[in-house]
């Protein structure tokens, strides 16, 4: 696991700055503490950080093929490079190196742009081919590594695995996209393509990028989609143990490592599913990771336990409180655009304890999306035989009136909170799961946004993210319709990039047997029956763990990773939350609307609303514009002794 950055010369072979380029790698140097490097040559640069993993002593980066002419930077793990190096020695490829790396170099002599659809696991790279003048970026197929790039004004082309690389460059512009606010605040996230800055792109997840010196840059290409076509035959006695069996294989082929490996364990089905099967295949007792909540309703803490005693793991457990909001600063450093997910800040802690005992940890992320787990899909599910017994012209205007004159009332048991039901009744199938994956409602805000900046969206709605892959989805059913949206804006947006920045954060490899895309095209072939049953989402999926997991995890009600944030508002942090929201970075964004701001907190404070996802996503915001946007182009990074980072180790061919 590894970070890269590049700076390329679309138009020619002018002199890439290489003290630049020292300070953009620097910038990563927690994603690779392990070693750095450079390659520069006239109109090109790379740099990359290490993370050892495999092939300790080898498998420095860039890495160059036999006669030099092809360069690579890589971030991730290839799974499948043992077979792909054999197949490419009998096709007369030479090899250096016991790593994946290598494996891209001669992947690309042999079979070019189509590499990337043999290789089976999480990567991003930048590949330079001198013969064919020519930069291929690649991001893997559901986006579990990052990778950023911006088009400059003066011809360069700069990318890197992290945005905060990129803001290093004095070219760069920092011109806020409105659309990408609107987005953030509905969302919690900028969804991919966009970043909150116009000039900067993300690769979206199954895609590459091909530039051709003097050609101009080609589009993004997508090399990668799945469908969720429901069209796999065969009853439950014979799919719950292939499900098993390919699940295991997955989690196999992430026990590669030549370093410590554990398992993050939240006591919900996914992490007990993966840890179940690691323990099967581990001669060890599995280190497992664990975060608690002092409340209750929050905490998950005692089924860890449960699946650790039943399997002998080594299980640690830290216990998050309010006073981690003090790790508030150093989010919005982590994450480098706003990022509302209030779960970042257990997801940081628990990879600061994986780190105290492994290098690499194996996660659960990614089965709500696939087998329908989120209670928003069985409630879609619901809306949609109402809407389909129902046309939009009876629809919209009863249930548009009975949401506009019900009252919200969320001090009220949830059965009598009726609002948002009626509000989404009224909806097309977009515009209904738009309102139920919304963090900030459009009433609340429409509000909260200045009228400047609404001024500037001029009529954009965030809706749009979810309209054009809804539009696009190879789904044999309506929920098969939003898990594919979910599986394309929501998983690489907010689930993987929290992951992803919190891990490397403290140089934590972490790996996500769920998202093994073979698994994936084959759970989504699943009915939808096999996914959603009555009330039961992950249907088939429990069923088929009933063997490796008590019914008490498999079958109770799904309790999410959160943070309690409404009562930390309205308790301890009531007075830091009033302090931080006065500040000036609110008000000098022009962005929001102070009054309304203001008014948010005094009703949650006397709990007449529950404005809690509102008012931390503004703080994220704020943080974000005073510790990201309005920082210098570069800062030195601190090493342990206390210096800044020394300049890599500078390779030229």
């Amino acid at each position: 696991m590894c970070g890269f950055v590049g700076i390329v010369d679309r138009n020619g072979t002018r002199a890439v700055d290489n003290e630049l380029l020292h300070r953009m790698n620097g910038r990563l140097a927690h994603r690779g503490p392990d070693g750095a490097g450079v390659h520069v040559v006239p109109g090109i640069g790379l740099g990359h950080r290490r993370l050892a993993i495999i092939d300790l002593a080898g498998g420095h980066q860039p890495l160059f093929n036999e006669d030099g002419r092809v360069v690579v930077v890589y971030n991730g793990e290839i799974y499948n490079f043992q077979d792909l190096a054999e197949d490419l020695i009998r096709r007369g490829h030479t090899f250096r190196t016991r790593c994946d790396t290598e494996v891209i170099v001669h992947a690309w002599e042999e079979w070019g742009e189509a590499c990337v659809e043999r290789f089976r696991g999480m990567f991003a790279f930048a590949l330079w081919d001198e013969n064919r003048q020519s930069l291929f970026l690649a991001r893997d197929r559901l986006g579990i590594k990052p990778l950023y790039y911006a088009i400059l004004p003066d011809g360069y082309l700069i990318f890197a695995s992290e945005l905060k690389a990129l803001l290093c460059h004095p070219g760069f512009s920092r011109d806020i996209d409105p659309e990408a606010v609107e987005d953030y605040f509905a969302y919690g996230y900028v969804p991919d393509p966009k970043t909150i800055y116009r000039t900067a792109h993300k690769l979206a997840p199954g895609h590459v990028l091909s530039v051709q010196r003097g050609g101009g840059v080609v589009r993004p290409r997508r090399y990668w989609d799945v469908a969720f076509s429901g069209d796999l035959l065969g009853n439950e006695r014979d799919l719950g143990p292939e499900l098993v069996d390919r699940l295991r294989e997955a989690v196999k082929l992430r026990l590669i490592a030549e370093v410590p490996l554990g398992a993050f364990l939240s006591g919900g089905v996914d992490s007990s599913a993966v840890v179940a099967l690691m323990a099967g295949l581990s001669e060890r007792p599995v280190v497992t990771c664990s975060i608690g909540f002092g409340e209750r309703d929050y905490d998950e803490s005692d089924y860890a336990v449960l699946l650790a005693e039943r399997y002998g793991t080594d299980h640690n457990t830290r216990r998050v409180d309010p006073a981690d909001f003090d790790l508030l600063d150093q989010l919005a450093d982590v994450y480098d655009e706003p990022f509302a997910d209030s779960s970042a800040l257990p997801t940081y802690q628990v990879c600061a304890l994986g780190r105290s005992r492994v290098t690499v940890a194996l996660s659960g992320d990614g089965g709500d999306e696939l087998f329908a787990g989120y209670r928003r899909h069985r409630w879609h599910h619901y809306e949609e035989t109402l809407r389909s017994r129902l046309p939009q012209s009876l629809r919209g205007p009863i249930f548009g009136l009975l949401g506009t004159v019900y009252p919200k009332a969320d001090w009220a048991p949830k059965v009598l909170r009726a609002k948002s039901t009626l509000e989404a009744l009224a909806r097309d199938s977009v515009g209904a799961y738009f309102h139920s994956v919304s963090v900030v409602p459009d009433g609340v805000r429409q509000r909260l946004l200045s009228r400047d900046l609404q001024a500037e969206l001029a009529g954009y709605h965030a809706a749009e993210v979810l309209r054009a892959p809804m539009a696009r989805a190879r789904a044999a059913d309506p929920v098969a319709r939003v898990q594919y949206a979910d599986l394309m804006t929501y998983l690489p947006g907010d689930i993987l990039t929290k992951v992803d920045r919190a891990s490397m954060a403290h140089g934590l490899e972490v790996r996500v047997p769920i998202l093994d895309h073979k698994f994936v095209e084959w759970g989504a072939r699943l009915p939808a029956a096999r996914r959603l049953r009555g009330r039961e989402g992950k249907a088939l999926f429990k069923k088929a763990l009933e063997p490796l997991i008590p019914d008490s995890i498999l079958y109770r009600q799904k309790m999410g990773f959160a943070v309690p944030l409404a009562q930390w508002f309205r308790g301890p942090l009531r007075g830091r939350l009033r302090d931080l929201l006065s500040g000036a970075a609110v008000a000098d964004s022009g962005m929001i609307d102070q009054t309304f701001v203001h008014q948010a907190l005094q009703e949650h404070e006397r709990g007449i609303r529950d404005h809690s996802s509102s008012l931390w996503s503004v703080l994220m915001f704020a943080s974000f514009m005073e510790r990201v946007h309005d920082a210098p182009a570069w800062r030195p990074t601190a090493t342990a002794d206390g210096d800044a980072t020394p300049p890599p180790q500078l390779v030229t061919v």
